[in-house]
């Protein structure tokens, strides 16, 4: 059996990768790396992803980094979550495009703004906060007349939206997705699949630090150091 190392901290991106590997019965070892203590910004680490973010895949000697390039590898791979319709497979490609630059990074940027940042920054939460509701709204439109992403056939773009809608509620508190009903549902919808229960249950069994001191200030933001 081909050997397969999994690079996770339970992040939005690592989870919906966490969801493929179950959806495919994969074999693999998980290396929890702690990013609130800096163990991506380690040599060995870097040697996997040179950028320095999780997730990260080694399969049998094949280094992918990168959760979007990691879900078309393996689902390439293995021939299944990608369509072989020519349009359905652009639809699939357009919906996980939207995700890794549209919700991925302004979701990003609005908890880094909401949770993170040192100051108050009023113009940049508004923002950010704006562009995720925008997105989310193009996304509802498509999920209330169609059942998945890339129409009736579930695919890599579902795990992915999946990974970052599972922490609406850290942007948007108690509210979570009820501005946005057909991607509440399509939520609902994914945990009920095995696969995305067993990601769940992989991210509770591993403890990664929470504190947010001066190290995970300076772990998840190097570049802002003084």
């Amino acid at each position: 059996m081909a050997m397969m190392n999994f690079y996770f901290h339970a992040t939005p991106n690592s989870m919906k990768v966490a969801v493929l590997l179950h959806e495919l019965d994969l074999p693999f070892d998980v290396i929890p790396i702690d990013i609130s203590k800096g163990e991506q910004h380690s040599p060995e680490f870097r040697t996997v992803n040179p950028n320095g973010k999780v997730p990260a895949l080694v399969d049998d000697g094949v280094k992918v980094f990168d959760s979007h390039a990691i879900l078309l590898y393996l689902a390439a791979k293995h021939d299944k979550f990608i369509p072989t319709d020519p349009a359905k497979k652009a639809a699939m490609l357009s919906w996980l495009q939207l995700v890794a630059t549209g919700l991925s990074p302004f979701s990003g940027q609005a908890i880094h703004f909401l949770h993170y940042a040192p100051e108050d920054l009023p113009y940049a939460k508004t923002r950010y906060l704006n562009e995720v509701s925008r997105t989310y709204k193009v996304l509802d439109e498509r999920l209330a007349v169609s059942d998945w992403l890339a129409g009736n056939e579930y695919t890599v773009a579902d795990m992915a939206l999946w990974g970052w809608a599972a922490s609406a509620g850290y942007i948007f508190g108690e509210e979570g997705l009820n501005g946005f009903p057909a991607v509440k549902r399509f939520m609902e919808k994914m945990f009920e699949r095995p696969a995305v229960q067993q990601a769940i249950a992989l991210k509770a069994s591993h403890t990664f630090k929470t504190e947010l001191d001066d190290e995970t200030r300076k772990a998840l933001f190097p570049q802002n150091a003084k």
